[in-house]
């Protein structure tokens, strides 16, 4: 009897594990329609030619598309620059907002707000900012005395990107700011308290306390952050569409370029499909993480 009774809770296992699979099926099917679908054509139009056949010529000529190689650089140093500034102004205001100050809860609304624009309406917003002659921003610069011309910054192929980086810095922070906030409020309040009685520093609680707390979720913000970059596409789009020249042409909007305006179907696909490929090996550090939390 009581081999029975310690065996009873595995015969139940696998119709748990059943039934558990019953529970998402609708949402995977819904994922293998929406998503699923889309990707297979994709895929199947990559290695195809425009009068039909298959053919591998779309990916050997990646290497030799100087534009396409441009694009890749830039999408990196675009992804680079913006996760680095999110994740750094991201922790300074998590800080800031983790404090005991009257108006946190106001605070923290006025620090998401800029997450609740559209990338649309936020490229839209930067780029009437940044007009050299009607912008605030030379505008205030004129009047505190920093410069006396106007500047072309989205019309510099030196500013173009920076200017662009900056726009999506204040747009994209508060996704990372948000997750680090939420980290940050997880760590005990005990430690903190155990290290001032020891004399710890401001300093040395956050080297040794606050930082080897917070790695998890740094890397998970940085994970999910660099996906929904490499992602970007409305804010650089109404802001430069790429240019001046292509020094602002990420992945996204090349693809879009070919695809759409040389009707380049084939070839927009494959550059798609690299895309694809670098997203998933990026989206590894998260899953290898999220699968470590659940074990």
């Amino acid at each position: 009897m009581n081999t029975l009774r310690a065996r009873s809770p595995s015969i139940h296992i696998p119709f748990r594990l059943a039934q558990g699979f019953l529970f998402v099926l609708p949402t995977l099917l819904v994922l293998l329609v929406v998503l699923g679908f889309p990707i297979a054509v994709a895929i199947i139009n990559s290695f195809s030619l425009p009068d039909g056949g298959w053919t591998l010529e779309n990916y050997a000529k990646l290497p030799r598309d100087g534009r396409f190689r441009n694009s890749l650089v830039v999408t990196f140093t675009f992804v680079a620059g913006t996760v680095l500034l999110h994740l750094v102004v991201g922790f300074i205001i998590a800080l800031a907002l983790n404090t005991q100050v009257r108006g946190k809860r106001l605070f923290r609304v006025i620090a998401i707000l800029p997450w609740t624009v559209p990338d649309v309406i936020s490229g839209l917003i930067w780029r009437f900012m940044y007009n050299p002659t009607a912008g605030i921003i030379n505008r205030l610069l004129f009047d505190w005395g920093l410069i006396h011309k106007h500047i072309e910054w989205l019309g510099d192929s030196d500013l173009a990107l920076p200017s662009v980086i900056f726009a999506d810095v204040w747009r994209g922070y508060p996704f990372v700011m948000l997750i680090l906030l939420a980290g940050l409020q997880a760590i005990p309040r005990e430690l903190y308290e155990a290290a001032k009685v020891d004399g710890a520093s401001t300093v040395q609680e956050f080297r040794f306390i606050t930082v080897p707390s917070m790695r998890g979720m740094i890397l998970i913000s940085v994970a999910l952050d660099t996906i929904w970059q490499f992602r970007r596409f409305g804010l650089v789009f109404n802001m430069t569409a790429g240019g001046p020249g292509n020094v602002t042409e990420i992945l996204s909007l090349y693809v879009y370029k070919q695809y759409f305006r040389y009707f380049n179907f084939e070839y927009a696909a494959a550059v798609a499909v690299v895309l694809a490929i670098i997203m998933l090996l990026l989206s590894l550090p998260y899953v290898r993480a999220m699968v470590r939390r659940l074990s």
